[in-house]
């Protein structure tokens, strides 16, 4: 861990309180001081497009729904440290690891829905495309492992068609459970793929861990019923699949590429969801054909 970047990251704040580490993805470091969160984001990110989602996240209509960044130095836009891209937030309670019927699937539901009611064309220009497809891609291209396993995740993404990375519709991005935290209510958190895209794609990833049979039917039926029950217009009520089908198919690949990255560079094994997100690779590859780029 890079403790002058850590140092830092803090100095943006002086506070008087220590820094306290609360998570190292890995080139991502976040970090608590006093009240505030500070984020390293990963190495390439664009500061001048993450300032103009930074700069939708602060709209005051979205203040319900999206935890807004903090001014850094009397600035709205990131900060730069060594060579990073940070930003600040105030503090949340996040979501807890639970029991499913425990987890908050309806709040979930209608804060995605509520955000999904919102257009690009709603917000002063320019709002950037969603980062989920361009994420998706990342995850793929950085799966350099030689294994059987990412040469099946990398056949089931040989599967999937051209997708656009941008939409008409406000989306988060990248989002699960752990992008949810409470403070005033229920607000979204991880801002850096917010933007303009396809809402499908931000209960892809639920949709995917479902078919993959890491969560279960009941919580993602109260999750899908609750959006679609608060009008969330992501998916058309009488057949979801139809919306979901690629975007889940995608976020099972990329999910897959990331867990077998991160247990190379952590020299750690698959845990047992992430060997079912790996076996519904192969299941994809075993129901669709390969589509030819150029």
């Amino acid at each position: 861990m890079n403790s002058d970047l850590i140092t830092g990251m803090a100095a943006l704040v002086g506070a008087g309180a220590a820094p306290e580490v609360l998570a190292v993805r890995g080139d991502v470091v976040v970090v608590r001081v006093g009240d505030v969160v500070l984020k390293a984001h990963e190495r390439g990110t664009d500061p001048v497009v993450l300032a103009d989602r930074l700069r939708l996240a602060a709209d005051p209509r979205l203040a319900d729904l999206l935890l807004p960044p903090l001014p850094l130095g009397g600035a709205p836009g990131p900060a730069v440290v060594l060579g990073r891209v940070v930003t600040a937030w105030p503090v949340g309670t996040p979501v807890l690891q639970a029991e499913p019927e425990d987890l908050p699937m309806e709040a979930a539901g209608r804060v995605l829905a509520a955000l999904h009611r919102f257009s690009a064309a709603d917000f002063a220009p320019p709002v950037p495309p969603a980062g989920a497809v361009p994420r998706m891609v990342r995850a793929v291209r950085d799966l350099v492992l030689d294994s059987p396993a990412a040469a099946l995740v990398r056949r089931a993404f040989a599967t999937l068609p051209e997708l656009p990375a941008g939409g008409t519709v406000v989306v988060h991005g990248d989002w699960h459970l752990g992008q949810l935290v409470e403070r005033d209510g229920y607000r979204l958190i991880d801002l850096d793929d917010l933007g303009a895209g396809d809402p499908a794609w931000d209960l892809a990833r639920p949709a995917a861990l479902h078919l993959s049979g890491v969560l279960d039917a009941r919580a993602w039926g109260r999750l899908l019923g609750a959006y679609l029950d608060a009008g969330g217009p992501g998916v058309p009520a009488g057949d979801p699949w139809s919306a979901l089908e690629v975007p889940a198919r995608a976020l099972v690949v990329q999910m897959a590429a990331r867990a077998l990255s991160a247990a190379e560079r952590d020299g750690t094994d698959l845990n047992s969801a992430q060997e079912a997100l790996v076996d519904a690779c192969g299941r994809i590859v075993s129901a669709h054909e390969p589509i030819p780029r150029g």
